[in-house]
């Protein structure tokens, strides 16, 4: 991880670390944080706590974003003290619906000037973003949409239950736009609970969101996701999205935080060291809920 982010990340890209709930790449955050990095623009459909933690410690000067909250409470004190009252600097910000991010990411994905989307009718959204444009139609003019220009990220990071070597990626469970910002980035870090042979990717084809052509480093880090999770792998950890709530609302307390949990550690291996065994037990599924399947065999 720390080779990936120092080779891949650079002061004042756009960086997105993508995934749905499911598969948020925190280790790679506090990586980010770690190395310093500085001028970002952090773009995500759900901000959620590990933007929050990036925005808390300084690396970002704008958010892109479609909902912003902690699924576990709700507020996201430390991104709220920078929009609000510029504490310790002003934040930009960039809002969107869920759909106009996945549309705006369709769109560089694609190599597409714009992508049309019908949902911002009678949105109040469009006169806080300028950046969501009238456009009616080519055709016969009488029907109007909205359009949302293409997102490019400097960077996108995506967790995965696993890839191989070549960067191969599988994913199962609950899926966001992970593929479509992966396409849609100049570079890609995909993170995995375990590298795994290739032979195990071709034999269960269907689970490959992410194909190698596009990635440019494999980490492979397990427990990456954590407070959020890896189906099959180790559960949500809601317990700590709630006490999130104390920790970022007071400005030392997040510092406190952010000091032994990521400035004071090497890696996301002393994370995981620190946390203690019985912690990552008690997350772990009774068992895992998607094996392989069975294609059968080609003569």
């Amino acid at each position: 991880m720390r080779d990936a982010v120092a080779e891949l990340v650079h002061d004042g890209d756009t960086v997105a670390i993508e995934g749905f709930t499911h598969l948020i790449c925190f280790a790679a955050g506090h990586e980010i944080i770690r190395q310093g990095r500085r001028d970002l623009t952090l773009a995500r459909m759900t901000p959620d706590v590990v933007y929050d933690q990036m925005i808390g410690a300084g690396v970002a000067t704008k958010l892109i974003f479609s909902w912003m909250g902690n699924p576990g409470v709700g507020n996201l004190h430390a991104v709220r003290r920078r929009i609000e009252r510029a504490d310790p600097a002003p934040l930009e910000i960039e809002e969107y619906s869920h759909f106009g991010m996945v549309c705006r990411y369709m769109a560089g994905a694609a190599n597409l000037p714009f992508f049309p989307i019908r949902s911002y009718y009678e949105s109040d959204i469009p006169v806080a973003n300028p950046k969501i444009v009238p456009m009616a139609s080519p055709y016969d003019g009488s029907d109007t949409v909205y359009v949302v220009p293409p997102l490019r990220p400097d960077v996108a990071i995506v967790h995965a239950q696993r890839a191989d070597a070549s960067g191969d990626t599988q994913i199962w469970g609950l899926l966001g736009c992970q593929k479509e910002a992966a396409f849609a980035a100049k570079r890609v870090i995909v993170v995995c609970e375990e590298v795994v042979e290739e032979a195990v990717v071709r034999r269960d084809p269907n689970r490959t969101v992410i194909p190698g052509v596009v990635v440019d480093a494999v980490v492979e880090q397990p427990f990456a996701c954590h407070p959020s999770f890896a189906q099959g792998y180790y559960d949500r950890d809601n317990a700590f999205y709630l006490r999130w709530d104390a920790i970022a609302k007071d400005q030392s307390a997040l510092e406190a935080w952010l000091g032994e949990w990521v400035y004071g550690l090497a890696s996301h291996d002393e994370y995981i060291e620190k946390m203690g065994s019985a912690y990552w037990d008690a997350l772990r599924p009774a068992a895992a809920m998607s094996g392989e399947v069975d294609y059968g065999r080609y003569e």
